[in-house]
């Protein structure tokens, strides 16, 4: 693969990245793409082996992003409704408001599905969403991580072979 494609393929990655931390990116899916294009360019086994490997990890990754979470806010018993209110707040906050309203929209609908779930009691809604806050943000870490690994044994693999 040409020193272009290589760029190309390297940005499409890096672009994946960000995809990790603006949520209307397919982050992992434009660096799993890449990789697609990169091992079907280079036709031999150490492209394979890395496409595999990175196929691993972002498959650990993206299956990590939903269960770990998950069993916290199941610990904090936040119930499913309240996760369906505040995805339905994000993407209402994202037409709303631009940029921001994504996360915006997403509190404000947990924090709402909970204040009326708790009949009212202000600061038990606003602990629940605190927990929401804090899985949400664990499964866009653990999302970058995972996005962060298989760059990385892209980038070595290109580098050594």
């Amino acid at each position: 693969m040409g020193t272009g494609s290589l760029l190309v393929v390297a940005l499409v990655m890096a672009v994946g990245v960000v995809g990790v931390l603006v949520p209307v990116l397919p982050g992992l899916l434009l660096i799993a793409v890449a990789a697609l294009v990169w091992a079907l360019t280079e036709q031999d086994t150490l492209a394979w082996v890395v496409f595999a490997a990175m196929m691993v990890v972002l498959g650990l990754g993206a299956v990590a992003k939903y269960v770990l979470p998950a069993r916290d806010l199941a610990a904090a018993g936040a119930p499913r409704s309240t996760m369906l209110v505040g995805a339905l707040g994000a993407v209402i906050g994202f037409f709303a408001i631009p940029v921001v309203g994504l996360l915006v929209g997403g509190v404000a609908g947990v924090f709402v599905a909970e204040l009326r779930r708790l009949n009212g009691d202000r600061n038990a809604a606003w602990r629940s969403t605190w927990v929401t806050i804090k899985a949400v943000g664990l499964g866009i870490l653990i999302e970058l991580v995972a996005a962060l690994a298989a760059v990385a044994i892209w980038v070595v693999a290109v580098l050594v072979g």
